[in-house]
Protein backbone atom coordinates (compact mmCIF):
# COMPACT_ATOMS: atom_id res chain seq x y z
CA UNK A 1 0.00 0.00 0.00
CA UNK A 2 2.98 2.49 0.81
CA UNK A 3 6.81 2.40 1.30
CA UNK A 4 6.82 4.84 4.10
CA UNK A 5 5.35 4.84 8.06
CA UNK A 6 3.47 7.83 7.40
CA UNK A 7 2.57 8.06 3.86
CA UNK A 8 -0.96 5.77 2.43
CA UNK A 9 -1.69 5.62 -1.74
CA UNK A 10 -5.37 4.27 -2.25
CA UNK A 11 -7.27 4.00 -5.78
CA UNK A 12 -10.95 3.94 -5.18
CA UNK A 13 -12.80 1.73 -7.80
CA UNK A 14 -15.44 3.29 -9.60
CA UNK A 15 -17.82 1.74 -7.40
CA UNK A 16 -16.95 4.04 -5.07
CA UNK A 17 -17.71 7.27 -7.21
CA UNK A 18 -19.97 10.09 -5.38
CA UNK A 19 -18.90 8.88 -1.94
CA UNK A 20 -17.18 11.83 0.37
CA UNK A 21 -13.73 12.07 0.54
CA UNK A 22 -13.79 11.13 4.61
CA UNK A 23 -16.20 8.67 3.92
CA UNK A 24 -14.39 6.54 1.67
CA UNK A 25 -10.97 7.24 4.00
CA UNK A 26 -12.71 6.40 7.15
CA UNK A 27 -13.56 2.53 5.13
CA UNK A 28 -10.11 2.03 3.17
CA UNK A 29 -8.14 3.16 6.36
CA UNK A 30 -7.99 0.75 9.54
CA UNK A 31 -8.18 2.11 12.82
CA UNK A 32 -9.57 5.38 11.73
CA UNK A 33 -12.38 6.73 13.20
CA UNK A 34 -14.68 9.57 10.47
CA UNK A 35 -13.22 12.65 13.16
CA UNK A 36 -9.83 11.65 12.76
CA UNK A 37 -9.93 11.44 9.01
CA UNK A 38 -11.78 14.55 8.61
CA UNK A 39 -8.88 16.36 11.20
CA UNK A 40 -6.47 15.28 8.39
CA UNK A 41 -8.22 16.64 5.68
CA UNK A 42 -8.94 20.03 7.29
CA UNK A 43 -5.21 19.83 7.86
CA UNK A 44 -4.41 19.72 4.11
CA UNK A 45 -2.77 16.32 4.86
CA UNK A 46 -5.11 14.57 1.71
CA UNK A 47 -4.82 15.04 -1.75
CA UNK A 48 -6.09 13.21 -4.91
CA UNK A 49 -3.74 12.96 -8.14
CA UNK A 50 -1.26 15.44 -6.08
CA UNK A 51 -4.09 18.34 -5.85
CA UNK A 52 -5.29 18.23 -1.93
CA UNK A 53 -8.96 18.28 -1.41
CA UNK A 54 -11.24 19.38 0.87
CA UNK A 55 -14.34 17.65 3.17
CA UNK A 56 -16.98 17.86 0.62
CA UNK A 57 -14.40 16.33 -1.82
CA UNK A 58 -16.35 13.43 -4.20
CA UNK A 59 -14.67 10.44 -5.00
CA UNK A 60 -14.03 9.94 -9.13
CA UNK A 61 -13.21 6.27 -9.25
CA UNK A 62 -9.50 6.07 -10.76
CA UNK A 63 -7.94 8.91 -9.26
CA UNK A 64 -4.49 8.50 -6.41
CA UNK A 65 -5.49 9.49 -3.29
CA UNK A 66 -2.39 10.21 -0.60
CA UNK A 67 -2.39 10.63 2.98
CA UNK A 68 -0.09 11.68 4.83
CA UNK A 69 -0.08 11.00 8.09
CA UNK A 70 1.66 13.46 10.52
CA UNK A 71 4.25 12.87 13.27
CA UNK A 72 2.95 11.47 16.27
CA UNK A 73 2.06 13.55 18.96
CA UNK A 74 2.24 12.98 22.77
CA UNK A 75 -1.01 11.70 24.31
CA UNK A 76 -3.41 14.35 26.06
CA UNK A 77 -6.13 12.16 27.34
CA UNK A 78 -5.93 12.62 31.32
CA UNK A 79 -4.57 9.49 33.15
CA UNK A 80 -7.57 7.86 35.43
CA UNK A 81 -6.86 5.10 38.34
CA UNK A 82 -9.00 2.33 36.38
CA UNK A 83 -8.50 -1.32 37.67
CA UNK A 84 -6.84 -3.26 34.89
CA UNK A 85 -7.34 -7.56 34.22
CA UNK A 86 -2.95 -7.38 32.76
CA UNK A 87 -2.65 -10.80 30.77
CA UNK A 88 0.39 -9.73 29.70
CA UNK A 89 2.88 -6.68 29.80
CA UNK A 90 6.65 -6.34 28.87
CA UNK A 91 8.51 -2.67 28.13
CA UNK A 92 7.10 -2.54 24.34
CA UNK A 93 3.23 -4.05 24.79
CA UNK A 94 0.73 -4.72 27.41
CA UNK A 95 -2.34 -6.98 26.85
CA UNK A 96 -5.42 -6.59 28.84
CA UNK A 97 -8.65 -8.36 29.47
CA UNK A 98 -11.01 -5.37 29.04
CA UNK A 99 -14.44 -5.89 30.82
CA UNK A 100 -18.22 -5.86 28.89
CA UNK A 101 -19.00 -2.17 29.22
CA UNK A 102 -15.58 -0.47 28.77
CA UNK A 103 -14.90 2.03 26.09
CA UNK A 104 -11.20 1.15 24.39
CA UNK A 105 -11.09 5.10 23.43
CA UNK A 106 -12.62 8.26 23.74
CA UNK A 107 -15.17 9.20 21.38
CA UNK A 108 -18.18 11.15 21.44
CA UNK A 109 -20.28 10.61 24.60
CA UNK A 110 -17.76 8.56 26.38
CA UNK A 111 -14.53 11.06 27.82
CA UNK A 112 -13.66 9.42 30.50
CA UNK A 113 -13.45 5.82 31.85
CA UNK A 114 -12.34 4.53 29.13
CA UNK A 115 -9.48 1.73 28.38
CA UNK A 116 -7.01 4.18 27.16
CA UNK A 117 -7.35 6.82 30.65
CA UNK A 118 -6.76 3.27 32.37
CA UNK A 119 -3.98 2.36 30.10
CA UNK A 120 -2.09 5.77 30.75
CA UNK A 121 -2.47 5.49 34.19
CA UNK A 122 -0.74 2.40 35.01
CA UNK A 123 1.97 3.08 32.02
CA UNK A 124 2.71 6.40 33.16
CA UNK A 125 2.08 8.23 29.83
CA UNK A 126 4.54 5.52 28.09
CA UNK A 127 2.41 4.64 24.56
CA UNK A 128 2.69 5.27 21.62
CA UNK A 129 0.89 8.24 19.90
CA UNK A 130 0.72 7.22 16.75
CA UNK A 131 -3.16 7.11 16.78
CA UNK A 132 -3.55 10.84 17.94
CA UNK A 133 -4.10 12.26 21.52
CA UNK A 134 -7.51 10.47 21.74
CA UNK A 135 -6.18 7.19 21.62
CA UNK A 136 -2.84 6.45 22.69
CA UNK A 137 -0.95 3.11 22.26
CA UNK A 138 -4.51 1.79 20.52
CA UNK A 139 -3.37 -0.71 18.04
CA UNK A 140 -6.99 -2.55 17.59
CA UNK A 141 -10.02 -1.98 19.43
CA UNK A 142 -13.46 -4.27 20.23
CA UNK A 143 -16.61 -2.62 20.70
CA UNK A 144 -17.68 -1.01 23.86
CA UNK A 145 -20.07 -4.11 25.23
CA UNK A 146 -17.43 -7.21 23.09
CA UNK A 147 -15.01 -8.00 26.48
CA UNK A 148 -11.93 -10.12 25.89
CA UNK A 149 -8.71 -9.65 24.62
CA UNK A 150 -6.93 -6.32 23.57
CA UNK A 151 -2.77 -5.17 22.96
CA UNK A 152 -1.49 -1.80 23.52
CA UNK A 153 1.47 -0.45 22.32
CA UNK A 154 4.18 1.39 24.77
CA UNK A 155 6.03 3.09 21.88
CA UNK A 156 6.15 4.03 18.14
CA UNK A 157 8.15 1.07 17.12
CA UNK A 158 6.12 -1.16 18.47
CA UNK A 159 2.82 0.27 17.33
CA UNK A 160 3.99 0.05 13.69
CA UNK A 161 4.95 -3.51 13.58
CA UNK A 162 2.08 -4.41 15.05
CA UNK A 163 -0.35 -2.38 12.75
CA UNK A 164 1.43 -4.18 9.85
CA UNK A 165 0.77 -7.51 11.61
CA UNK A 166 -3.32 -6.50 11.25
CA UNK A 167 -2.63 -4.93 7.67
CA UNK A 168 -1.35 -8.41 6.42
CA UNK A 169 -4.20 -10.28 8.68
CA UNK A 170 -1.20 -12.48 10.52
CA UNK A 171 -2.60 -11.65 14.15
CA UNK A 172 -4.96 -14.40 14.94
CA UNK A 173 -8.33 -13.10 16.42
CA UNK A 174 -10.83 -15.75 17.90
CA UNK A 175 -14.16 -15.05 19.61
CA UNK A 176 -16.81 -16.61 21.20
CA UNK A 177 -20.51 -16.19 20.68
CA UNK A 178 -24.48 -16.87 20.93
CA UNK A 179 -26.04 -16.44 18.27
CA UNK A 180 -29.86 -15.96 17.78
CA UNK A 181 -31.22 -19.97 15.87
CA UNK A 182 -29.92 -23.27 15.25
CA UNK A 183 -27.11 -23.76 13.30
CA UNK A 184 -27.45 -27.01 11.38
CA UNK A 185 -23.75 -27.15 10.25
CA UNK A 186 -20.87 -28.20 12.37
CA UNK A 187 -19.01 -24.85 10.74
CA UNK A 188 -18.74 -22.25 8.15
CA UNK A 189 -17.00 -19.57 6.15
CA UNK A 190 -18.80 -15.92 5.82
CA UNK A 191 -17.44 -14.30 2.97
CA UNK A 192 -18.59 -11.20 2.22
CA UNK A 193 -17.61 -7.65 1.98
CA UNK A 194 -18.43 -4.88 4.55
CA UNK A 195 -18.90 -1.23 4.18
CA UNK A 196 -21.03 1.77 5.64
CA UNK A 197 -24.64 0.51 5.59
CA UNK A 198 -26.11 2.83 2.86
CA UNK A 199 -28.53 4.68 4.73
CA UNK A 200 -27.22 4.33 8.47
CA UNK A 201 -23.44 5.94 8.04
CA UNK A 202 -23.63 4.40 11.91
CA UNK A 203 -23.97 1.34 10.88
CA UNK A 204 -21.61 -1.54 9.09
CA UNK A 205 -23.31 -3.49 6.29
CA UNK A 206 -22.98 -6.46 3.48
CA UNK A 207 -22.51 -4.27 0.34
CA UNK A 208 -21.32 -5.11 -2.91
CA UNK A 209 -18.56 -2.01 -2.76
CA UNK A 210 -17.31 -2.72 0.74
CA UNK A 211 -14.07 -4.04 1.74
CA UNK A 212 -13.34 -8.00 1.30
CA UNK A 213 -14.14 -9.88 4.94
CA UNK A 214 -13.87 -13.74 5.53
CA UNK A 215 -15.40 -14.92 9.18
CA UNK A 216 -14.87 -18.79 9.89
CA UNK A 217 -16.91 -20.05 12.60
CA UNK A 218 -17.31 -23.51 14.08
CA UNK A 219 -19.99 -24.72 16.69
CA UNK A 220 -19.06 -25.35 19.55
CA UNK A 221 -22.99 -26.46 20.80
CA UNK A 222 -26.60 -26.15 20.22
CA UNK A 223 -29.17 -25.22 22.27
CA UNK A 224 -33.26 -25.11 21.41
CA UNK A 225 -33.19 -22.16 20.20
CA UNK A 226 -29.54 -20.43 20.08
CA UNK A 227 -25.89 -22.18 18.97
CA UNK A 228 -22.79 -21.21 21.14
CA UNK A 229 -20.08 -20.62 18.13
CA UNK A 230 -16.47 -19.47 17.80
CA UNK A 231 -15.54 -16.99 15.27
CA UNK A 232 -11.54 -16.54 13.66
CA UNK A 233 -11.40 -13.19 11.87
CA UNK A 234 -9.56 -13.69 8.74
CA UNK A 235 -10.17 -9.58 8.16
CA UNK A 236 -10.73 -7.19 10.59
CA UNK A 237 -13.48 -5.16 9.68
CA UNK A 238 -15.63 -3.21 11.99
CA UNK A 239 -18.45 -4.90 13.69
CA UNK A 240 -17.10 -8.10 11.41
CA UNK A 241 -18.62 -10.79 13.16
CA UNK A 242 -21.59 -9.50 14.21
CA UNK A 243 -22.46 -8.11 10.41
CA UNK A 244 -21.51 -11.33 9.13
CA UNK A 245 -23.68 -13.42 11.35
CA UNK A 246 -26.89 -11.44 10.96
CA UNK A 247 -26.13 -11.41 6.97
CA UNK A 248 -26.72 -15.40 7.66
CA UNK A 249 -29.54 -15.19 9.46
CA UNK A 250 -28.19 -15.57 13.12
CA UNK A 251 -28.00 -12.48 14.75
CA UNK A 252 -25.09 -12.21 18.16
CA UNK A 253 -27.48 -12.71 20.94
CA UNK A 254 -28.29 -9.27 22.65
CA UNK A 255 -26.97 -7.41 19.72
CA UNK A 256 -29.61 -4.45 19.38
CA UNK A 257 -28.27 -3.09 16.23
CA UNK A 258 -27.67 -6.02 14.14
CA UNK A 259 -30.59 -8.18 15.72
CA UNK A 260 -32.42 -7.74 18.47
CA UNK A 261 -32.24 -6.42 22.00
CA UNK A 262 -32.75 -8.71 24.95
CA UNK A 263 -34.23 -7.69 28.03
CA UNK A 264 -31.65 -7.77 30.68
CA UNK A 265 -28.38 -8.31 28.44
CA UNK A 266 -26.70 -5.23 27.79
CA UNK A 267 -25.75 -5.41 24.50
CA UNK A 268 -24.41 -8.46 21.97
CA UNK A 269 -22.95 -11.81 24.10
CA UNK A 270 -19.01 -11.65 22.19
CA UNK A 271 -15.82 -12.42 23.93
CA UNK A 272 -11.91 -11.71 22.43
CA UNK A 273 -11.31 -15.54 23.66
CA UNK A 274 -7.77 -15.89 21.86
CA UNK A 275 -5.21 -13.08 20.43
CA UNK A 276 -1.78 -14.65 18.72
CA UNK A 277 1.05 -12.58 17.11
CA UNK A 278 4.67 -11.99 17.26
CA UNK A 279 6.23 -9.75 19.27
CA UNK A 280 6.61 -6.40 17.45
CA UNK A 281 9.84 -6.02 18.83
CA UNK A 282 11.41 -9.83 19.74
CA UNK A 283 10.24 -11.82 17.11
CA UNK A 284 8.75 -14.37 19.60
CA UNK A 285 5.01 -15.99 18.93
CA UNK A 286 2.91 -14.90 21.46
CA UNK A 287 -0.31 -16.78 22.41
CA UNK A 288 -3.17 -15.69 24.83
CA UNK A 289 -6.42 -17.06 25.88
CA UNK A 290 -9.05 -15.42 28.12
CA UNK A 291 -12.16 -17.63 29.59
CA UNK A 292 -15.47 -16.63 29.34
CA UNK A 293 -16.64 -13.86 31.77
CA UNK A 294 -19.39 -14.02 34.43
CA UNK A 295 -21.94 -12.25 32.37
CA UNK A 296 -21.21 -15.34 29.50
CA UNK A 297 -21.67 -18.23 31.36
CA UNK A 298 -24.19 -16.79 33.28
CA UNK A 299 -26.10 -16.70 29.83
CA UNK A 300 -24.95 -19.91 28.60
CA UNK A 301 -26.37 -21.46 32.08
CA UNK A 302 -29.39 -20.02 31.37
CA UNK A 303 -29.84 -21.50 27.63
CA UNK A 304 -29.39 -24.77 28.51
Amino acid sequence: MNDRADELFFTPGLDDAGLRIDVYLTEVIDNQSRSAVQHLLRGGHVSADGKPVKQNYRIRGGETIRVVVPDPVPAAVAAEDIPLDIVYEDADIIVVNKPRGMVVHPAAGNYTGTLAHALLYHCGGSLSGINGVMRPGIVHRIDKDTSGLVVAAKHDAAHRALAAQLHAHTIERVYNAVVCGVIANDGGVVDKPIGRHPKDRKKMAVVPNGRPAVTRFTVLERFERYTFIEARLQTGRTHQIRVHMASIGRPVYGDAVYGTAVPGVDGQVLHSARLAFTHPITGASLNFTSELPEYFRTILEGLA
